[in-house]
């Protein structure tokens, strides 16, 4: 069974949205009287359901610049046809290298850049904005072969520079007014789900996503913490994270939610034993998002469950590969950015792609626990997912995209009623950190995936509900546990660009269970077992 999604043609109301992004996809450098100053124009990605600005700064003004922001080209493309698409994903992994290409140049002059903002036009972003002009225009043409070419796709191509606004004297972030910044779960379709999930297992509060994330509560990262590992000086040689990073736990105030359990809902659980990825397998691809191409993800991911996992693997190939998992009939693969200490300590991918090469360096870390857990829906029965569905919960760009489809949770064993979407924990001795991904529980009961690998799944509304279209099917919550040295010592892997911000943090998932034992779960789970 392959991947089947509908062809749409891309609507007049899509049409005139590429067409008005397009008109503002602008980005121009200005010499300012305090210094360089980055206008950064277009509406990215980070927009939010109500057609609100984008998180990223609009200007940043005689401040350092940190990094690259430019549009998210994929998520600005939710429609093309399943012909199109393998041209389409090449293209934008090619723009992926391109933006790690131009960050390493604008990293290596980055003093140079300070003292002559001009030359981050002439090294920087006019050869990258003439890349991606030229892959906008592959797109382009891919698609119009077999559909309606996309208006105003080349206006995506704009980048500009922008300033860590967290390391530059605001070390709450955006969530300074106790949550719904760069901080609040608020996202249209709600990151508050899987929060349904406080049956069993110790999932405890971990299995919400955090309504509010009251970070703005001093961030007192000095606790007499030594930053030592490259915190001073923005972590991994300059590339993060900042001690603004990182928030006292025990500052912040409970902040969890659960929805109200209705009649009729489904209340079991089902749980895999998947192992810790305590076998090391490691890679930089993303099979979902780049399939077909070598480090598609520019960071190194864990894996569980599926070893056949690669950039190159067909549904063929998942079907028949081996599986940490206990249970043989789930060959699911289940995979994130791995967390790493920043100790100085090198790997064996220091100069290698995903490591060293794109910015991720030190000591990676094995979870201590790993717990994979399926739960129901609040309001009613759930439906089997179809094998082979594919699942990206957060957002790896969530830092220059903004928050709309962010979905990071962090916290600490013994405080999991506080969760933290764009901070890391600092943890008091004896509690461990903890990354919490709830995954969106409702299917459009058609398509396996999407161009955009977003649409064709989604959360459940405030009220438990699908959304109109979609199907509730058993929800995966992974509560992944770390045993590291209380601190701001260290950050999950990262595109380079990304700086590695806690909100980055994402999780992927292929449905490769069996039919019996997919029967099996939703038997479960609308019986109100609890079943392994």
């Amino acid at each position: 069974m392959r991947r089947t999604a509908r062809t749409p043609r891309t609507s007049r109301k899509k049409r005139s949205s590429l067409a008005n992004r397009a008109i503002a996809a602008s980005a121009a450098l200005i010499l300012g009287g305090g210094g360089l100053v980055a206008v950064n124009v277009y509406a990215s990605a980070g927009e939010g359901p109500s057609g609100s600005p984008p998180t990223t700064r609009a200007q940043n003004t005689g401040r350092q610049m940190s990094t690259i922001d430019c549009p998210d080209a994929g998520n600005e493309l939710p429609d093309v046809p399943e012909q199109a698409r393998p041209e389409v994903d090449r293209e934008l992994a090619a723009m992926d290298t391109q933006i790690t290409d131009a960050y390493r140049q604008f990293a290596d002059r980055k003093e140079q850049i300070s003292q002559d903002p001009g030359l981050a036009e002439n090294t920087v972003l006019g050869p990258l904005r003439n890349k991606r002009t030229a892959s906008l225009d592959r797109i382009g043409i891919a698609i119009g072969r077999v559909g309606e070419r996309p208006a105003g796709i080349e206006g995506l191509a704009g980048c500009s520079l922008r300033a860590d606004d967290s390391a530059s004297g605001n070390p709450g972030g955006d969530t300074g007014d106790g949550g719904n910044g760069d901080g609040g779960q608020d996202n249209g379709q709600g990151q508050d789900q899987g929060q349904n999930q406080g049956q069993g297992d110790n999932q405890g509060q971990g299995d919400n996503q955090g309504q509010g994330d009251d970070q703005g509560q001093g961030d007192n990262q000095g606790n007499g913490q030594d930053p030592g590992q490259g915190q001073g000086q923005g972590g991994q040689g300059g590339n993060g994270p900042e001690p603004s990073d990182f928030v006292d736990i025990q500052s912040v105030q409970p902040n969890v939610q659960r929805p109200r359990q209705r009649r009729g809902a489904s209340r079991g659980t089902f749980t895999t034993d998947c192992g810790r990825n305590e076998n090391g397998k490691f890679n930089p691809d993303n099979v979902i998002v780049a399939p077909g191409v070598s480090n598609g993800a520019h960071h190194m991911h864990d894996y569980i469950g599926n070893q056949a996992n690669d950039a190159f693997a067909s549904d063929d190939d998942l079907a028949n590969g081996a599986t940490t998992c206990r249970n043989q009939g789930d060959r699911s693969t289940y995979y994130w950015p791995v967390l790493r200490l920043q100790n100085g300590q090198d790997e064996a991918d220091v100069n290698a792609d995903g490591g060293g090469k794109d910015q991720n360096v030190g000591e990676i870390q094995t979870p201590s626990q790993v717990t994979l857990k399926f739960v129901g829906s609040p309001v009613g029965r759930v439906t089997a997912m179809p094998r082979f569905l594919r699942i990206i919960t957060g957002d790896a760009k969530a830092f220059t995209n903004g928050d709309a489809n962010a979905n990071a949770s962090w916290s600490c064993t013994g405080f999991e009623d506080r969760q933290l979407k764009d901070k890391y924990p600092i943890c008091p001795e004896g509690s461990q950190v903890v990354r919490t991904f709830a995954f969106q529980n409702c299917w459009d009961g058609q398509n396996t995936d999407s161009a955009n690998h977003r649409t064709h799944v989604a959360f459940a509304q405030p009220n438990g509900r699908c959304p109109n279209g979609f199907r509730a099917v058993p929800q995966l919550v992974q509560r992944i546990v770390y045993d590291v040295p209380p601190g701001p010592g260290f950050a999950v892997d990262s595109f380079p660009e990304q700086l590695h911000k806690p909100i980055t943090d994402h999780g992927d998932f292929i449905n490769v269970f069996d039919q019996r034992l997919m029967k099996k779960m939703v038997r479960c789970i609308n019986d109100g077992r609890r079943c392994r």
